[in-house]
C-alpha cells in the first residue's frame, strides 16, 4: 500500500492499535451489586445522596478508587462533571450501574476530552500505555481466542464483561496508563510528526521477521480482512506480535506510530 493510502487507512482507524483498549472501555450497563449502598437507601432520592452511593461504590473498589483519585487530581474538571452526570443518572433513574461502568465509562469521556494529549506525552509514557494494553490482550487470549479478536476491534460482550470484573487490578492498570499519558502529555505537550514511509517500512519488516504474513500485516495495518478471514487464534496472535514489535522498533519510528495511535483513539 502507497505512504498516502496507508495514511487514510489509519485516519479511518483501521489499524488495530486504535481500537485496543477501547472495547474494554464500551461496557454495556450491569445491574446492581446486591448488597450495594444502593439496596440500603430508601425513598426518594436527591443528587447529594445519589452521588454519596456512587462514591462509595468506587470507593468499596481500591483499585478503580485509586484511578477516580488519579483522575481528580489530574484534571479535575472532568472527575466533577463525570460524578455528576453519574449521581444525575442514578437519581433520575433510581438504576445502580456497576463499578465497572463507572471505570469504562469515566475513561470514554476522559478519551474524547484529554486523549490527544497521550500523542504528546514524553516516549516511557506513551509506551506504557501499550504495554497495559498488550497485558490485557495477553490475559484475553489465554481466556478465549475469540474474545481476544473481539477486543482488538473494539467488541465486547458479556463474557468479556465478565472478564473484566474478575481482572479489575490489570484493568484499572491499562485505564490508568492512559490516564497518566494524558498527564505527562499536557506538562510536556511535544509536539510529534506523523508516520513516515520509512517507519512503516521497518515495522512491516520487523513484523515480517516475527514470521507474520502479508495477508495478517494487512489486516493489522491497512483493515484488509480476507475471505475467507483469518481464523480466530491467527489474528489472535497477530494482534499480540504487532504489539510486541511495535516495542522494537527505533524511538524515533516508534514514538511517532505511538502518537499517531493514541491520536486515533481519541477520536474513535
Amino acid at each position: 500500500m502507497l505512504f498516502v493510502e496507508r495514511i487514510l487507512a489509519l485516519a479511518a482507524a483501521a489499524v488495530v492499535a486504535t481500537c485496543l483498549g477501547v472495547g474494554m472501555m464500551l461496557l454495556a450497563f450491569s445491574p446492581p451489586r446486591p448488597g450495594g449502598p444502593f439496596a440500603a437507601f430508601t425513598g426518594p432520592l436527591d443528587m447529594a445522596s445519589a452521588r454519596q452511593i456512587v462514591e462509595t461504590e468506587i470507593a468499596q473498589t481500591p483499585e478503580y478508587a485509586r484511578f477516580f483519585a488519579r483522575l481528580r487530581e489530574t484534571f479535575t474538571t472532568d472527575y466533577e462533571s463525570t460524578l455528576k452526570d453519574f449521581a444525575t443518572r442514578l437519581a433520575d433513574t433510581k438504576t445502580e450501574q456497576s463499578v465497572d461502568y463507572y471505570l469504562s465509562e469515566a475513561v470514554r469521556r476522559l478519551r474524547q476530552s484529554r486523549g490527544a494529549l497521550a500523542a504528546k506525552a514524553e516516549p516511557d509514557a506513551m509506551a506504557r500505555v501499550f504495554t497495559k494494553q498488550l497485558e490485557v490482550l495477553q490475559a484475553v487470549a489465554r481466556e478465549d481466542k475469540k474474545m481476544c479478536v473481539a477486543f482488538l476491534y473494539g467488541a465486547t460482550n458479556q463474557d468479556f464483561q465478565r472478564f473484566a470484573a474478575a481482572r479489575r487490578p490489570l484493568i484499572a492498570a491499562m485505564a490508568t496508563a492512559g490516564l497518566d499519558a494524558m498527564a505527562n502529555g499536557k506538562a510536556k505537550n511535544i509536539a510529534r510528526e506523523q508516520p513516515n514511509e520509512a517507519d512503516f517500512k521497518a515495522l512491516e519488516q520487523a513484523l515480517k521477521a516475527r514470521g507474520l504474513g502479508q495477508t495478517e500485516i494487512d489486516a493489522l495495518l491497512d483493515g484488509k480482512m480476507p475471505d475467507p478471514p483469518l481464523d480466530d487464534a491467527k489474528m489472535c496472535a497477530a494482534g499480540q506480535t504487532y504489539l510486541e514489535v511495535l516495542r522494537t522498533l527505533p524511538e524515533a519510528s516508534r514514538t511517532r506510530i505511538y502518537g499517531l495511535a493514541l491520536e486515533l483513539m481519541a477520536k474513535s
